[in-house]
């Protein structure tokens, strides 16, 4: 229970919630009670651990010699970096603009964008553990996870599109251009990982 009789001593615009949050971390709580930011990182970092991961097997799969756990411990490990580093950047994104370390509730959304971008390495990890127990073979597990990955691309920049406000025309050719650029994102990614 809140002691009133201490929240009544307070001033209005320094009382405290519940949690003992401060009104800052209230209104930046209730911002995400929306989820709307959430959803736009959940997404955003699902989409690039996706990226991520299309290039990685792209790469591995271009060697011409892959080995199934070659690929499984290069997907994670690229997978596990790129997602390591976007909650590495929220964190330090949060610090810098609110000047404090992200709230219980706030942490616990950066979790949650985190294993959704970890998420993206489920089936095809799958496939390639198959592949190294030898239930099917590599190349197999390469090809089913580039389907994986590009129909993921496809279907996130579909669901993106079919939100929008934009007649038909217009929704077809921002799809257009989100593929274009996406193959230009997957080349460039399957390049640095080459080289």
């Amino acid at each position: 229970m809140v002691d009133t009789a201490q929240q009544d001593r307070e001033p209005v615009g320094r009382r405290r919630d519940r949690g003992g949050r401060k009104p800052r971390a209230q209104d930046r709580l209730a911002e995400f009670e929306g989820r709307d930011d959430a959803f736009v990182m959940y997404f955003k970092e699902r989409v690039y651990a996706t990226f991520t991961g299309l290039a990685i097997v792209l790469v591995v799969w271009a060697s011409g010699h892959a080995e199934a756990d070659h690929a499984f411990f290069a997907l994670v490990l690229g997978v596990l970096g790129i997602t390591a580093a976007g909650f590495v950047s929220d964190v330090i994104s949060h610090l810098a603009v609110h000047q404090e370390f992200p709230s219980g509730t706030e942490l616990r959304i950066l979790f949650q964008v985190a294993g959704g971008a970890l998420g993206t390495v489920l089936i095809p990890g799958i496939l390639f553990v198959l592949a190294w127990v030898e239930v099917i073979s590599v190349d197999a597990a390469l090809r089913a996870s580039l389907i994986v990955y590009i129909v993921t691309l496809a279907v996130v920049g579909w669901f993106a599109v079919r939100r929008s406000h934009l007649i038909w025309w217009k929704q077809l050719l921002v799809l257009l251009v989100l593929i274009a650029l996406a193959l230009l994102v997957v080349l460039l990614q399957a390049l640095g990982h080459s080289v």
